[in-house]
């Protein structure tokens, strides 16, 4: 497991140099208030851009290879797809997105995590305010919806994730022996995949009785956070712990190295998100499972929602709520899948039809 290693020491490393890389976080954040809410035509050649955590998280990597290999099929270089990288600041989230709709006038189509589910809104009405067109995933809150901006919010994307996550639990509490204690260490707090995530960790304990969660903290999606959250489980529990649901897989790392350094390599772990070290992990049966949510496909189709919006292709305000607020999808790899999920989604990459806008969806997005 020398790459968990690798992996840490890395991320600190690449910060630094990925935070540089977003040049639209300062200046001019409160100029796209002035532009009056513009209706425009079709924009011919808007702005493409992804703003998201950071890209040393190979999940976020792969959501924005997927935001290449969208621009790479209209016959533009990766490069024409501008980066706002927010290292996990819905501040910065914000700050970035008003500085690049003042620089391009608002003719931007904008793919989006907001960081955290209130960061939606400002930056929805910012988009809207501008003229300019967005699509967000994973965070929003429930009573923020595409349909009441017209066409300029195009479309939110999420994951149904209590389900998985605790599918996912249920294998870990079962590996268990459906006994002792287990650890959760979850996203961001304001997270809805980091809430869905614990809820569905709950969810299945109630057919545990005899399983008692130890423990639920915040990990913020991050490997050295995890380290250092895992570590301090192992102290405060030492062998009352005998199992761990982590919400992702670069969690899963931090959690693996910590187990590492106190001899304990036998310990049942599952995590979400599918990335090829995970995968590799599951197949080895370090990790007992993990969830795909085919971050690749995520991130061109949610670029390519916003652009073909922008430039008129289609109107979403003439489409259903289904094809607004919907599902992505999810598989389950298990270590008997382990194989064959990689030689089919990460050895080589499908070639996707990015105006098949809702081919692998899972429905419209429920509330309760």
């Amino acid at each position: 497991m020398s790459f968990i290693k690798k992996f840490i020491e890395q991320e600190t490393i690449t910060r630094r140099n990925f935070l540089l890389a977003s040049a639209y976080g300062v200046g001019g954040a409160a100029a796209s208030s002035m532009l009056g809410g513009m209706a425009r035509a079709a924009i011919t050649d808007p702005t493409v851009a992804w703003s998201y955590r950071n890209r040393t998280n190979p999940y976020w990597n792969e959501i924005v290879s997927g935001g290449e290999a969208f621009v790479e099929s209209l016959g533009k270089p990766k490069d024409f797809l501008t980066h706002l990288i927010n290292e996990g600041s819905s501040e910065k989230s914000l700050a970035d997105v008003k500085a690049l709709l003042a620089k391009t006038n608002g003719e931007l189509a904008l793919a989006i995590d907001t960081n955290d589910a209130p960061n939606a809104r400002p930056v929805v009405e910012a988009v809207a305010e501008a003229g300019g067109y967005v699509s967000t995933i994973w965070n929003k809150t429930d009573d923020l919806h595409p349909w009441d901006f017209g066409d300029h919010y195009v479309s939110h994307m999420t994951w149904s994730d209590e389900g998985p996550a605790e599918q996912t639990a249920r294998i870990l509490l079962d590996a268990m022996g459906g006994s002792g204690g287990v650890v959760h260490l979850g996203g961001i707090a304001s997270n809805n995949p980091a809430i869905e995530r614990l809820a569905g960790l709950k969810t299945a304990l109630n057919d545990y009785p005899d399983v008692e969660l130890l423990a639920a903290e915040p990990a913020d999606w991050d490997t050295q956070k995890a380290n250092q959250v895992m570590s301090a489980f192992l102290t405060r529990y030492g062998d009352e712990i005998k199992g761990v649901h982590c919400a992702n897989d670069t969690i899963a790392y931090g959690v693996l190295e910590a187990l590492r350094a106190e001899g304990i390599e036998d310990m049942p772990i599952v995590s979400y998100d599918g990335n090829p070290q995970a995968v590799e992990l599951v197949a080895e049966g370090k990790i007992l499972a993990t969830v795909f949510t085919n971050p690749h496909w995520g991130g061109g189709i949610t670029a390519a929602l916003a652009y073909y919006a922008a430039t008129g292709h289609f109107k979403p305000s003439d489409e259903p709520h289904s094809s607004r607020e919907f599902y992505g999808p999810t598989i389950m790899i298990r270590p008997e899948d382990a194989q064959a999920f990689k030689a089919e989604y990460l050895d080589s990459v499908p070639a996707y039809d990015w105006k098949d806008f809702w081919g692998p969806t899972n429905g419209q997005i429920q509330y309760k």
